[in-house]
């Protein structure tokens, strides 16, 4: 079991000069389709299309910055793979990144449009990680997780930092849950400031909340879900699992047919393309899930928008 560090305020203090540096701040739009007093933070404008080129940033800035020319290796839906490209683009390192076969086609043709070495292995995301810590020990790189790494945790932190200056009302916080990393940072980017953070994950791949219930990691069955990029078992000693139960953080679950119907209700009635992870906020307020309360505002993270256009066919037509 790999020994992770906990992010503390020298992790955040770095993240966020990384992300300050490479990244625009995404908007926070108001999202009346979902209540009056819902906003949406639009991470899906990222130039990856998603939230993770955050920690990604964090991450690689972090180990040139201790360690100049060291590589990274990381294993990856998609998502955290194009966040570590990108950063390698900006920052001149050298990045190798480990795929499922069964990955996102649309994530793995964007991945090829960058300077990575790109390795498809496994049938599933746990097969993949094994072979991307394999790879970091044999060539001596930094493996850097999609959530359980300090850096990847910090730079996702930077969300919470700026959501508060964009909207100073806010009450609680509706983010998408996988392996916990964006989870732990948004707990910890707000830490004192009394906002509500609740997590929601898909019901075909509960590993964090069936986590939270034990006390503790437990390995559970994944089913096939639309939200690939928050499907796997979590990796034992996961930092992410600590952190959201030190701070008592409620994460629910979404079912496949209210995210099918999020990701239809998204572009047809809001604008916006979102992927099965990054539609699990708006399924949540929308199925009753998570009801808005507390009379301040709420935010929802809309996290990514890296849909194959086959399945996006196929959720709104169906």
């Amino acid at each position: 079991m790999r020994q992770v560090e906990l992010p503390g305020p020298a992790h955040m203090e770095a993240a966020w000069r990384a992300v300050r540096r490479h990244l625009a701040v995404t908007p926070v739009v108001g999202t009346a389709q979902l209540g009056p007093t819902v906003s949406a933070k639009l991470e899906t404008l990222q130039p990856t299309g998603s939230f993770k080129v955050r920690g990604g940033l964090a991450a690689v800035a972090a180990t040139l910055g201790s360690e100049p020319g060291r590589a990274v290796v990381a294993s990856s839906a998609g998502n955290h793979g194009l966040g570590l490209a990108y950063a390698a683009a900006e920052l001149g390192a050298r990045v190798t990144v480990v795929v499922p076969n069964g990955a996102s086609a649309a994530k793995v043709a964007a991945l090829q449009q960058f300077d990575v070495r790109l390795v498809l292995h496994g049938e599933g995301y746990r097969e993949a990680e094994t072979h991307a810590l394999e790879l970091a020990e044999r060539e001596g790189s930094r493996y850097v997780s999609p959530y359980n790494d300090p850096d990847v945790i910090a730079g996702q932190s930077t969300i919470a930092r700026e959501l508060v200056e964009q909207l100073p009302g806010v009450d609680t916080v509706v983010v998408p849950c996988g392996g916990g990393g964006l989870l732990s940072g948004m707990v910890l980017g707000l830490e004192g400031t009394g906002v509500r953070v609740v997590g929601v994950e898909s019901e075909a791949s509960p590993s964090m909340s069936a986590a939270l219930r034990a006390g503790g990691i437990v390995p559970i069955e994944v089913e096939p879900t639309v939200a690939d990029g928050l499907a796997g078992n979590l990796e034992p000693g996961a930092v992410t699992v600590g952190i959201a139960l030190d701070h008592h953080v409620q994460v629910l679950t979404v079912s496949e047919a209210d995210i099918r119907s999020a990701m239809a209700f998204s572009a047809t009635k809001m604008g916006l393309v979102l992927e099965g992870a990054g539609a699990v906020g708006v399924a949540a307020l929308r199925a009753g899930v998570v009801v808005p309360g507390g009379g301040g505002a709420t935010a929802v993270l809309l996290t990514g928008r890296n849909v194959a256009p086959k399945l996006l066919s196929e959720v709104l037509h169906s």
